[in-house]
C-alpha cells in the first residue's frame, strides 16, 4: 500500500465532504469505537473486502451514515478508488492488513471532523 497522493481535482472533490451536525450527534451517541466496529464488520468486510464487491463503484451512498461520508472523503468508497488513490489492487480480496488500513483512514478522518 502506498500513502494517498490525491491529485488536485480529487482533493477539491473530496474536501467537500464534511460531517453534518446530525452525523456528529450520531457519533457522540454511539461512540467512535462503535463506529469502528461497524466499519470493520459491515462497511469494509462486507462491502469492500470481496475481490468483486456487488455494485462496485456504486455501493457507497453519498449520505445516510457518517461512515459513507468518511468513505468518500478518504477515497475508500469503492475498489476503483482504493486502487487509484491508495494502491490497493482490484480483483483480489482485501487482506486483514488492508482492512485495518482502511478503517484507520476512516477513523482518522472522523476524529478530525469531530474536532471541527
Amino acid at each position: 500500500m502506498r500513502r494517498c497522493s490525491c491529485g488536485f481535482r480529487a482533493r477539491i472533490f473530496r474536501s467537500r465532504f464534511h460531517l453534518k451536525a446530525q452525523d456528529k450527534q450520531y457519533i457522540r451517541e454511539k461512540g467512535l469505537e462503535y463506529n469502528s466496529l461497524t466499519m470493520r464488520q459491515i462497511f469494509v468486510s462486507k462491502r469492500l473486502a470481496p475481490a468483486e464487491p456487488k455494485n462496485d463503484g456504486k455501493q457507497t451512498p453519498m449520505r445516510g451514515h457518517p461512515v459513507f461520508i468518511a468513505q468518500h472523503a478518504t477515497a475508500c468508497c469503492c475498489r476503483g478508488c482504493l486502487a487509484k488513490w491508495h494502491g490497493i489492487p482490484q480483483g483480489v480480496p482485501l487482506s486483514a492488513e488492508q482492512q485495518v488500513y482502511i478503517v484507520g483512514m476512516l477513523m482518522s478522518w472522523m476524529r478530525r471532523e469531530m474536532e471541527n
